[in-house]
């Protein structure tokens, strides 16, 4: 699921938390909560009472939950049997699990030799 570099949490949002605005960071963050507002992490993995309203720049996603806005990730996009997403998906792999929601358009895509990935669609959401 993840890379050996980003195989822990370091970040967690609880259950029975909201929050609004912006995050950035480092690391893995686990959204099981709701959070509205762009998120840029290493890694995203969304729990499956989790709920995201917003934009996602990353290098992995994991739905489990609902996320309604673009995800844009280097590398890789699962969206789990009980996930949802409503919104388009820019990576450059992507696996629906059966049950798995996704309702808006895919683009597969690899990443520029500088590492970096869609960059007219990174700046939308910084």
């Amino acid at each position: 699921m993840f890379s050996k570099k980003h195989d822990k949490i370091e970040t967690l949002i609880g259950v029975s938390s909201e929050i609004k605005g912006t995050i950035e960071l480092k690391g893995t963050l686990r959204i099981d909560g709701r959070f509205e507002g762009n998120v840029k992490a290493d890694w995203v993995v969304l729990g499956e009472k989790g709920h995201l309203k917003g934009d996602i720049l990353s290098s992995g996603v994991i739905v489990g939950g609902f996320i309604e806005g673009n995800i844009n990730a280097g590398e890789y996009v699962e969206i789990m049997s009980k996930g949802r997403v409503m919104g388009d998906v820019f990576t450059q792999r992507l696996a629906i699990l059966e049950g798995g929601l996704f309702e808006g358009r895919s683009k597969m895509q690899k990443m520029s030799p500088e590492g970096e990935i869609s960059v007219a669609f990174k700046n939308e959401i910084e």
